[in-house]
């Protein structure tokens, strides 16, 4: 009874992880930048807004030993105006990822300022290199999605 239990267990032990490798992505292993807030690639503030306000590019993959280096530009549309509707925080058009870290800020101050919702009242960040080849921007597949965050300021 005893060598039949065992013997049991040593055959189902065989299924599990003769399976388990067969035709299987190794996930871990797709190393993109992204950017987005809130899981979205769109974000709407009101024009009613007094806050500073923070969106997020990210490194995923496994852990890189030499620092990566992401470029990124923002384009305003016509009707926002820098100092009067929104102020960039860090104007800089890179970001630096050292070992160890996976995201890193994109500030803007939003200020209370009525828009014309004829115009164009966005703020697009889209990202436009990475340092190390083994990144891909935007989330993996075909569509690129998140290679860029439009936030629409409304009224």
């Amino acid at each position: 009874m005893k060598l039949s239990r065992n013997i049991l267990y040593l055959f189902v032990s065989v299924l599990l992880f003769s399976a388990c490798s067969k035709n299987e992505n190794d996930t871990y292993d797709l190393r993109y930048v992204h950017i987005m807030d809130n899981e979205s690639s769109t974000v709407n503030i009101s024009d009613k807004a007094n806050v500073v306000s923070t969106y997020g590019i990210y490194l995923s993959g496994p852990q890189v030993l030499e620092p990566v280096t992401v470029t990124y530009k923002i384009t305003v549309g016509d009707g926002l105006t820098e100092g009067v509707d929104y102020e960039l925080i860090n104007p800089a058009s890179e970001v630096k990822f050292l070992p160890g870290i996976y995201d890193m800020p994109v500030r803007i101050r939003w200020m209370a300022n009525p828009v014309d919702p004829a115009k164009n009242n966005t703020v697009v960040i889209e990202l436009l290199s990475v340092s190390n080849p083994a990144f891909n921007l935007g989330l993996p597949g075909k569509d690129q999605l998140q290679i860029r965050l439009i936030i629409t300021k409304f009224h």
